[in-house]
């Protein structure tokens, strides 16, 4: 009546259940391959798809810096042509004592070099020449330096530079007919070998419209800026006001966006301008969402196609299965039905006409051979009976418990005290256990012969056990299945104090409760370990065949009989702290 330990066994795909099999291969064959192929496909789409959409935006930009710095090379260009044009200088330099003169030359030379390039290159809004030459007739393309220029911040800036090199910056127009501001190139003019050279600079307006036409020329879902240093010159962001802010690093920006930066290495008079593109993450990816529902809408039906298969297969095969497992089972309890055929003729469909073939002749030979079977059967336990006679005559019971009581007398007399007390106890359990007949007795007959039990094994272990039971005296005369106890007892003591050094404690209580009747069989031992208690409460349910773990199976299979569904049967347990049997009567117990 012991429990035995289970030896674990290897896996083996033998001992998996078919249904779970088909769980196997699906999710190995078909699920985990089919979402992995498409997290893959989705990884390396989505990454070609965002870098294709960078390497887009990073050429759009580069673009925009080309054709600024194109623009900004042609007004360059014109300011060399015009730096160098010793004419110009010397018409810009001479003390004109007739005004005539200056006019002529104005009309003849000055004014048609000056036009020359707007034709041309569009980009060239206006060509400005400054002097502080009193004898120059200022008007037209021709300015004087006056207090007001001077406070103009590119004039502050060409003046104090040592070098002539052209400078690009923003500007405010200062010239008749002229609004807002604009991009510039302004450089100094060369001095001539005159006795008094005159201050002349030379501004080179852009047409703001050819700047927007740039930046807005190209499709970019995001805000482009063209900064010098970190300050703003234009911007296609319409939220930006440049009359009120002007500095890049006060504009706000989300966490989600992605900013692309492009300078002018290389170019002396841009090298701190730049162009940065700033771009919401979203709507950059919004090529990659689309990537990502195609991949969704691909995988749907990949994975979706192959589960309907898998499932139908399944069912097909694991349906029929389980039906000829059932009706075997029904065979095993003396239930011999056929299975209604589907004609199907694969191996399942051969299994089941094979199966009511065997079922249809095995009903057929017990049908045949029942009586003549149940004849020698009588013949057979009446046989039994004869030998149960005889040996009953030969081991007389009396005579067993007046030798046990004549042993126990000699113990007393020499003063044994304990091993008479052993003896009697022995003799007790002897001959409650060999009562015939009987299947019920009180709650105090059955406490009595757990006494005796635990009087024994406390002989046996000495201090090493200890015991207590514990009943209400309203149960003691309540009746209950023989044996129901004792089992259990037997159970804690082998199993579980038998494995201590020492502190053994079995606990038995019998109460009467709100449940009903409760009794609780409860030791401090080794314990059960999690997966053989598990086995054992499967072994419970499932099984009706006694195999091991005999004693908590009997008293389990017996209570069950006589109880049915008023029966409670509970079981917990923790390696190294112990176990507690529970069981519960639930109604009056009967007899």
């Amino acid at each position: 009546m012991g429990l035995r330990r289970i030896r674990k066994r290897a896996f083996s795909l033998n001992n998996v259940r078919l249904r779970n099999k088909m769980l196997i291969v699906y999710f190995l064959s078909v699920f985990i391959p089919v979402v992995l192929t498409n997290v893959i496909f989705y990884n390396i789409t989505t990454n070609n798809v965002k870098k294709q959409k960078m390497r887009d935006i990073s050429l759009a930009i580069e673009q925009i810096r080309n054709d600024f710095m194109t623009q900004v090379n042609v007004a360059v260009g014109i300011s060399a042509v015009i730096y160098d044009d010793a004419l110009l200088i010397e018409y810009m330099d001479k003390n004109y004592d007739v005004p005539s003169d200056y006019v002529y030359n104005y009309q003849t030379y000055i004014i048609s070099m000056l036009n020359k390039y707007s034709p041309v290159y569009e980009a060239i809004q206006r060509i400005t020449l400054y002097s502080d030459n009193d004898t120059l007739i200022y008007g037209g393309q021709v300015e004087r330096v006056t207090a007001s220029t001077k406070e103009q911040p590119w004039y502050r800036l060409v003046r104090d530079s040592a070098l002539s090199a052209p400078i690009v910056l923003r500007t405010t127009s200062d010239y008749p007919g002229a609004t807002g501001d604009m991009l510039s190139v302004v450089r100094k003019i060369a001095d001539t070998e005159a006795a008094e050279p005159w201050e002349k600079y030379m501004k080179i307006d852009l047409h703001p419209e050819a700047i927007k036409e740039i930046f807005h020329n190209v499709t970019l879902e995001g805000d482009l800026y063209l900064l010098q240093g970190n300050e703003i010159q234009y911007t296609t962001n319409p939220e930006v006001d440049l009359a009120q802010t002007a500095d890049f690093a006060a504009t706000p920006v989300s966490k989600d966006t992605i900013v692309i930066d492009e300078d002018f290495k290389g170019v002396p008079y841009l090298s701190d301008w730049r162009i940065v593109g700033r771009f919401k993450e979203s709507a950059v990816l919004e090529e990659v969402r689309k990537s990502k529902n195609f991949v969704l809408y691909l995988a749907i039906p990949n994975v979706l196609l192959p589960t309907l298969i898998i499932i139908w297969f399944s069912r097909s095969l694991n349906a029929r299965l389980v039906r000829i497992l059932k009706h075997m089972k029904k065979v095993k309890n003396h239930t011999f039905e056929t299975i209604a055929r589907q004609d199907a003729q694969d191996e399942i469909g051969q299994l089941t006409a094979e199966f009511n073939r065997m079922t249809l002749q095995i009903k057929s030979l017990i049908h045949d051979v029942y009586i003549a079977d149940i004849q020698k059967k009588e013949l057979l336990i009446k046989r039994n009976q004869s030998q149960l006679h005889a040996l009953q005559s030969q081991i007389n019971p009396h005579f067993l418990f007046n030798s046990l009581e004549t042993i126990r007398m000699r113990s007393l007399m020499k003063k044994e005290e304990e091993t008479a007390r052993i003896i009697h106890s022995m003799a007790k359990i002897f001959r409650k256990s060999l009562t015939w007949g009987k299947d019920w007795v009180t709650i105090r007959d059955e406490l009595d012969l757990v006494a005796c039990f635990l009087d024994i094994q406390k002989y046996r272990f000495g201090d090493k056990l200890d015991y207590r039971i514990e009943a209400d005296e309203s149960v003691l005369g309540l009746m209950i299945p023989k044996m129901t106890l004792q089992p259990l007892v037997e159970n804690a003591s082998i199993h579980g104090i038998e494995k201590l050094k020492e502190g053994g404690l079995i606990r038995i209580a019998v109460a009467k409760t709100a449940e009903g009747l409760v009794c609780t069989v409860q030791d401090n031992g080794a314990g059960i370990p999690p997966d053989r208690l598990a086995s054992i409460l499967s072994e419970l349910e499932q099984s009706d065949e006694m195999g091991e773990s005999v004693g908590i199976k009997n008293v389990y299979y017996r209570l069950k009989l006589y109880y049915k569904d008023k029966f409670g049967f509970e079981v917990s347990s923790k390696e190294g702290e112990g176990t507690t049997f529970r069981l519960v009567v639930r109604g009056e117990a009967e007899g």
